[in-house]
């Protein structure tokens, strides 16, 4: 083998080297993307099932909150279950999106202060097997760096929620 053979063949073999680090810098890089959307969103997998039962379960996530995929006006969203906000707030950049007209201007009080806010209406709402029809709400100039609709009390005082460790127990209330 001449000197030439032996330089291709180590040349070969660090550009082997190199596409097997880039391969394994990839999956890891997908496995942790995995792994934090998971403890970010534990509940990700649920599907919006209206009808699919009387209960719904949820996983708290990394941050301690409760977070679940739902849909608006037929359109997937992500909940951010908030017993503290009166009503549905939406990042108002998503309102053509999900379809929302802003109404009348308000002034909310939120963790950060006032904010002025479009009030909305909000046609369906589904999270699990529950559906709303009709739901106030507003559009949030305010939350425009995150997607996640901040779930309030205008929603969620229509059930029934047991928190246990980790968990929250979403039900129909009965009659």
């Amino acid at each position: 083998m001449s000197n030439t053979d032996h330089a291709d063949t180590r040349r070969l073999g660090r550009v082997m080297a190199w596409l097997a680090a880039l391969a394994l810098l990839g999956l890891l890089w997908l496995y942790f993307e995995n792994e934090l959307e998971h403890r970010n969103n534990p509940n990700r997998g649920l599907v919006a099932d209206p009808g699919g039962g009387a209960e719904l379960v949820l996983k708290r996530n990394r941050a301690g909150h409760y977070v679940a995929p739902g849909t608006i006006n037929g359109r997937p969203v992500t909940f951010l279950l908030d017993t503290g906000a009166s009503q549905v707030s939406v990042p108002a950049r998503l309102a053509d999106q999900l379809d929302l007209k802003p109404g009348a201007p308000a002034q909310v009080m939120t963790a950060n202060g006032a904010v002025q806010v479009r009030l909305t209406r909000i046609d369906e709402l589904v999270l699990g097997p529950f559906r709303v029809r009709g739901v106030q709400g507003h559009l949030n100039p305010g939350m425009n760096a995150h997607d996640e609709i901040l779930l309030g009390m205008s929603v969620l005082k229509a059930l029934e929620f047991t928190q246990r460790g980790d968990t929250l127990i979403l039900r129909a209330p009965t009659p």
